[in-house]
């Protein structure tokens, strides 16, 4: 169908799970696409994958934390393709379920950093140039823990913020062609869901926390996500913005 034809995507976090996946999907349905994350090896390899399907790809290393390198590698993508169409704001990590009592200073500014302010200073850094073209489509990824609180507090936090700044972005492109949206996952089966880290959550908070949920609902899949985000992404959506869309399967009804 190619929804996406001609267009210039810039995900981050797109080394692997829901936004290398997203990147995939992307380049499929016609975009150029650049993918961000820090490790420059693993992009290229990516890239590679992405290029032997028939699509275009950029890997551009960049540390989403870090507001140079945010801008740095935005304009990386403008000197190579001169603009930029749809930005998606994927990166972050979990925080184990940590409750407000467990929570260090240092741990809090890091899930902070990489959960919020980098949603913060990618939209800051696409938007004027999104503006001077007229057009741009922004999906940022929160979580049903923005909706909810279901996950640790420094996680929920930063993803409440996240819808947050959606709607504060979308009501600043209200009446032009610039929307803003963002989508909430529930459990999805990406990399780092792979057990490795279960040792590290507090399991007695998320005890508490699946009370609330029907925890018989299977976990999705990295391609759900990914279509709704190009949905988002693509002019079928045009109607929506400043809106945020669980996509969790109806675990948390």
């Amino acid at each position: 169908m190619e929804l996406l034809k001609d267009k210039v995507a810039l995900i981050t976090g797109a080394s692997s799970g829901i936004g290398l996946t997203t990147a995939k999907l992307f380049a499929k349905e016609g975009a150029k696409v650049a993918i961000l994350a820090r490790r420059l090896n693993v992009l290229e390899e990516k890239a590679a994958e992405i290029r032997a399907e028939g699509g275009e790809c950029l890997p551009v290393a960049g540390d989403v934390t870090d507001p140079e390198s945010v801008n740095a590698a935005v304009q990386k993508v403008l000197d190579v393709w001169g603009r930029i169409d749809i930005l998606v704001n994927n990166a972050g990590d979990g925080d184990q379920h940590r409750t407000t009592e467990n929570v260090s200073n240092e741990f809090w500014d890091k899930m902070i950093a990489l959960n919020q302010s980098s949603v913060f200073y990618f939209c800051r850094a696409v938007l004027p140039h999104m503006k001077a073209q007229g057009s741009g489509s922004i999906v940022n990824l929160s979580a049903i823990a923005g909706v909810y609180g279901n996950a640790g507090v420094s996680y929920s936090a930063a993803k409440a913020a996240v819808i947050a700044i959606t709607k504060n972005v979308a009501l600043d492109c209200t009446g032009t062609d610039i929307r803003c949206n963002a989508v909430c996952p529930g459990p999805t089966l990406v990399p780092r869901m792979d057990g490795r880290e279960d040792a590290l959550y507090d399991k007695d908070f998320m005890t508490i926390t699946e009370r609330h949920m029907d925890m018989t609902i299977p976990f999705a899949q990295p391609e759900d996500q990914a279509n709704v985000i190009l949905f988002l992404a693509s002019d079928l959506s045009r109607a929506i913005n400043g809106q945020a869309i669980v996509t969790d399967n109806g675990r948390c009804l």
